[in-house]
């Protein structure tokens, strides 16, 4: 048995080798050729040939046609497999890269909703004019395209505009899948995972939202949505071509009024579950929250500078001025910029720093009626019993001392009693 272990073969081989041994001694266990080659091995002026021919004349073949020569044209009877390895030991022909680890198909999720696809392609869409992304953002459930626009870079503005149309139109997901562009994750060394704290203006919009975010590995994980821009692909150029659509913006209009109606309608397939996870959301300033910020701190005449544009504070009725208040500077998706005080929109400029009408921000509602709201019983002020229910009327103090009525309400300071400051 320690025998059997030793040379790595079973007890059973182990036996037949003692018995060879114990009757033809140790040339039982020996190459019985006796030194002489192999009748199939293949001469070494045949593998000399092969090496010639692939350096020299086959030098551009593919290892498939250049085999097809040789065995058609050179008569070299040798299996495919062997000169390939011929080749490679050889270093003429590259080893292919592995095929990878096993994949598996990832279902649908049930409801829609549940999770949000949102890519980008750049790709010729119109002839003559400059390439640009087409943003697509589509459910998981029933492949449904919630989202597409044509834009020049995507990036943050484009990710935020994205959002906003979702988050209005449909509500709030719970799951966003996208790839590992710079807009979305950080990488601290090239070739590794993203960092775990993820503090860019996405991912904080996403927390704020309570959306999770799923970065993808590869483009194969992002399968669903490469196979749509495949289609999209081979379908939109065409139809912008045959509509002679000749720019993005009547592109983008096309889209939302033909293009994605007739895709939903022949591509979208039902979800396993006929309810919906979106969930409508309602008190937030989508505005303010899903823009790229900038940190800022007024300086003394009233005023920030983003990117060399300056950006002049008006007074509001709140503060007569902002001088060294810290604010943020928010750069929305149509490019528009704004600058925000303590969660309020103080103004609003274009692209040029040149103010814009501001909205009004709509007050909060007082405790008495959001403990209503609430269903609990609203606070009323005390009263006394016998009181009058009316309430009780302010008059204005004149500069005389004296009430709208008459009445003395205070004493002015005489000289005697004056205090000397």
């Amino acid at each position: 048995m320690a025998a059997a272990d030793i040379i790595g073969v079973t007890p059973r081989q182990m036996r037949r080798i003692r018995r060879a041994i114990e009757q033809h001694g140790m040339s039982a266990v020996m190459d019985q050729r006796g030194g002489r080659p192999r009748r199939k091995r293949v001469r070494a002026q045949t593998l000399r040939e092969i090496c010639r021919l692939k350096r020299g004349i086959y030098a551009e073949f593919s290892m498939r046609h250049f085999y097809e020569r040789l065995t058609e044209q050179h008569g070299i009877a040798v299996s495919y497999t062997y000169v390939r390895q011929v080749l490679q030991e050889a270093g003429i022909v590259e080893k292919e890269p592995g095929r990878g680890r096993y994949r598996r198909r990832r279902e649908r999720r049930p409801m829609v909703g549940m999770l949000v696809h949102l890519d980008a392609s750049t790709h010729e869409w119109i002839a003559g004019q400059p390439l640009q992304d087409l943003v697509v953002a589509l459910d998981d459930a029933d492949g449904r395209i919630l989202y597409a626009q044509f834009v020049a870079q995507e990036g943050t503005l484009s990710t935020f505009q994205a959002l906003t149309s979702i988050v209005r139109e449909h509500g709030r997901f719970c799951e966003l899948y996208t790839d590992r562009g710079s807009h979305f994750c950080r990488t601290e060394q090239a070739g590794q995972a993203p960092a775990e704290e993820q503090q860019g203006q996405v991912a904080q919009a996403l927390r704020a939202l309570g959306i999770r975010h799923i970065l993808a590995r590869s483009p194969q994980a992002r399968g669903r949505s490469e196979r749509a821009f495949q289609t999209i692909q081979g379908r939109l150029p065409q139809e912008l071509r045959l509509h002679r659509i000749t720019s993005y913006t009547q592109a983008n209009r096309y889209l939302k009024e033909v293009f994605v109606p007739d895709f939903n309608r022949r591509f979208t397939v039902p979800p396993a579950q006929p309810e919906s996870a979106f969930t409508p959301m309602a008190g937030i300033d989508f505005e303010l929250l899903l823009s790229a910020k900038h940190e800022r701190v007024v300086r003394n005449d009233n005023t920030v500078t983003f990117k060399g544009v300056i950006l002049q504070l008006p007074t509001t009725a709140a503060r007569m001025h902002f001088v060294r208040c810290p604010v943020i500077v928010h750069q929305f998706p149509d490019g528009h910029l704004g600058v925000s005080y303590q969660g309020r929109l103080v103004a609003h400029y274009d692209t040029d720093g040149n103010p814009l009408p501001t909205p009004r921000n709509k007050e909060r509602p007082g405790a008495a009626h959001r403990l209503a709201s609430a269903g609990a019983p609203a606070r009323t002020p005390h009263r006394t019993a016998g009181a009058d229910p009316k309430p009780p009327v302010f008059r204005p103090r004149s500069h005389s001392g004296r009430g709208a009525t008459g009445e003395k309400l205070y004493s002015k300071p005489t000289a005697k009693n004056a205090t000397i400051i």
